[in-house]
């Protein structure tokens, strides 16, 4: 297992050392003083514990499309605002792709 799949709190062992993971990529010794676990790090379960859960990792981010939507038409009318007539047609114009490419 490597450092950036645990949990804040989670302990392990590295180079016989027990830890318990306090930040991204930091971890408190249970003698004391923190060590800075770089990523390439493979870490053991502290044995006679059962392993450390695995951070979820949360790779799609849901947004509101009313949101995106409205976000978006905020913007297209203030870059309506800043361009000349012939620009204008352009911009409707990637705009209507932009909401065909949504749908």
């Amino acid at each position: 297992m490597k450092i950036d799949h645990l949990p804040i709190g989670a302990r392990f062992q590295w180079k016989g050392i027990t830890y318990t993971k306090t930040g991204p990529m930091t971890a408190a010794g249970d003698s004391g003083g923190t060590a800075f676990i770089p990523k390439h790090a493979v870490l053991q379960p502290v044995p006679g514990e059962a392993p450390p859960a695995v951070a979820q990792e949360s790779s799609a981010r849901t947004v509101d499309a009313a949101r995106v939507l409205a976000a978006f038409e905020s913007y297209h009318r203030k870059a309506l605002t800043l361009t000349d007539e012939a620009a204008q047609a352009e911009l409707e114009e990637a705009r209507q792709r932009f909401l065909a490419a949504l749908r």
